[in-house]
């Protein structure tokens, strides 16, 4: 009798003790379980607020941790949806709509100076702002409802699904960089490459496999509410500090490495003009940018003993359409130049030029203008031109132009039939100078295509964020110049109308700057480039390498997942 009433005590002891820990687990996961159960519009309206909260983590702010916080809410929301999902079909749906939501936030968040541009012409584009303000986010974000889509087909409780959620992103990250020409504008790898040491992991997986690493790592707070068991429960978090403590060890390394000396001879001279955008076009300002930009080039009273090997100018610098234009034929123009430059040397400019044909009534017409870089001598001799190859859609050139224009949309640069494309990316020799790869604006921004397969020795990137105003724009355009040269080892020598001109050495630190609406010119050495890195050499086959390994630790976790914690804690 004794032993039985034991017996009994000790089996309501435990049950007791069995009641005090779930208590405690579903208090302590409150917050993890409030969000799984979220449906409908909440859950919708939680996933576009992580979206935004997320886009901190971005240049300027750079306020990556916040990632730690945004990643696990959308992988429990996720987790919420396919635990209740009375059907696959409806799984699918409802998954797709969660990551257009997220994507909707965070593109809307980050992007949102794009609506500045419209209203530099404000009388001629206002009506346009939508398109850049909302249609463009909206359309973004549907790469990530097909990446969350995808993830949620696969979706298992436990650890694996960190990899699958990484690998969904890894691959949307690089689908959205090359359909429909590409934008992979603030891929979400930039969000683990603020500090300048993780920044140089770039140089082995590029910003798309960085893609995949901050999603693995920034979400790995999620699992640590599973009822997988405590070793499992504790593995993602514990691979991140691995995976966050050797990316850092590596930059570390790498930056402590010594650089090679500044390439001997060139000097060149970056000139920051900031012209307002509102003023660049118009027939009578021609004359006084053009001075402005002479004598900002000058610095003191002439360029002659300054040392100054080549003078660069930013983007579409030179106010009027060079040789179509009659004024650039004046002889006071050729005169400028010769006045400005000392003999052998040259400036480097960004221009708007056209190409003629003569109609059958023997008269000059335009037949093609392109968005170009120019090299100029002294006497104002054009030795050699480049032209934009990839250019910005709406921008400069308009999808379906004909079409659209017959309605009356035009794309920003309001050019009739819009610029016509160059072939690139390619690489010049000027006199002076070792082998460069120009690209203008935003051709910098895609990973893996600045670079013709001869390499070259550094990159000249021309911009005008004008557009833009005093926005994030400018900042996160001069954050992927930077990845650029950490991906290819290739220093980078960036010239902008309004900021941020910069050189950029070949592990992506910035050795000078001229601020965002600041007027000047800085004068600097070319630095050398360093070993091709391994993403360099081997980008596509690293892609595979993540998608290949991805998903065999993330089938290997699955088997590994008890069949009790194979459910979602409710």
């Amino acid at each position: 009798m004794l032993n039985t009433h034991a017996g009994r005590d000790t089996a309501e002891t435990s049950a007791e003790a069995k009641r005090v820990a779930e208590t405690r687990a579903v208090r302590d996961h409150r917050l993890e379980t409030g969000v799984r159960t979220l449906a409908g519009w909440r859950r919708n309206l939680v996933a576009f607020a992580v979206g935004g909260i997320s886009t901190l983590a971005l240049a300027p702010l750079h306020l990556w941790p916040v990632m730690f916080a945004t990643l696990p809410v959308l992988a429990w929301l996720l987790d919420g949806i396919v635990a209740r999902a009375p059907t696959f079909a409806a799984r699918l749906r409802s998954a797709a709509i969660l990551g257009w939501c997220f994507g909707f936030g965070y593109f809307l968040a980050s992007l949102y100076w794009i609506g500045f541009a419209f209203f530099v012409q404000a009388d001629r584009f206002a009506w346009m702002s939508p398109l850049g303000i909302l249609v463009m986010p909206a359309g973004l974000a549907l790469f990530y409802a097909l990446g969350l889509a995808m993830a949620s087909a696969v979706w298992r409780p436990g650890p694996a699904r960190l990899f699958f959620f990484a690998l969904a992103f890894f691959a949307v990250e690089l689908l959205r960089g090359h359909i429909l020409t590409g934008f992979p504008w603030n891929a979400i790898g930039y969000t683990l490459a603020a500090p300048e040491t993780l920044m140089q992991a770039g140089a082995l997986v590029g910003v798309y496999g960085l893609s995949f690493f901050a999603v693995l790592v920034f979400a790995a707070p999620a699992t640590l509410t599973d009822r997988t068991g405590r070793a499992l429960r504790y593995l993602m978090p514990a691979l991140a500090v691995l995976l966050l403590a050797g990316m850092a060890g590596w930059g570390w390394w790498r930056l402590a490495q010594p650089l090679p000396p500044d390439v001997a001879g060139p000097k060149l001279r970056i000139v920051q003009a900031n012209i307002p955008q509102a003023d660049k076009w118009k027939p009578e300002a021609r004359d006084w940018i053009f001075q402005r930009y002479l004598r900002l080039s000058r610095g003191g009273v002439s360029l002659a003993g300054s040392g100054v090997t080549h003078v660069i100018w930013p983007e579409a610098a030179l106010p009027f359409v060079y040789l179509f234009d009659d004024d650039i034929a004046k002889e006071s123009q050729r005169e400028a130049f010769d006045r400005l430059l000392p003999p052998e040397a040259m400036l480097i400019t960004g221009a708007n030029r056209a190409e003629t044909v003569t109609n059958g009534a023997g008269e000059r017409v335009v037949s093609d203008v392109y968005n170009s870089i120019l090299a100029i001598d002294d006497r104002g001799a054009v030795i050699t031109t480049a032209d934009k190859s990839h250019l910005v859609p709406f921008g400069e050139y308009l999808p379906f132009q004909e079409t659209l224009e017959a309605v009356g949309i035009r794309q920003l640069t309001n050019l009739p039939g819009g610029f016509a494309a160059g072939q690139g990316p390619r690489n010049l020799e000027l006199a002076g100078l070792p082998l460069f790869t120009p690209l203008i604006c935003y051709e910098i921004i895609f990973p893996g295509a600045v670079t013709p397969k001869n390499r070259p020795a550094w990159l000249l990137n021309v911009t005008d964020d004008s557009w833009f105003g005093e926005t994030a724009g400018p900042y996160q355009h001069l954050h992927q110049a930077r990845m650029r040269a950490v991906e290819e080892g290739l220093p980078v020598i960036r010239a902008a109308n309004t900021g941020i001109s910069a050189v950029i050495g070949p592990r992506g630190t910035l050795r000078k700057r001229l601020a965002l609406g600041s007027m000047g010119a800085m004068d600097t050495a070319l630095p050398a480039a360093v070993g091709e890195p391994l993403y360099a050499r081997a980008g596509a086959l690293i892609h595979w390498a993540i998608a290949i390994a991805g998903l065999s630790l993330a089938l290997a976790l699955q088997l590994l997942t008890p069949a009790r914690g194979r459910r979602f804690g409710a």
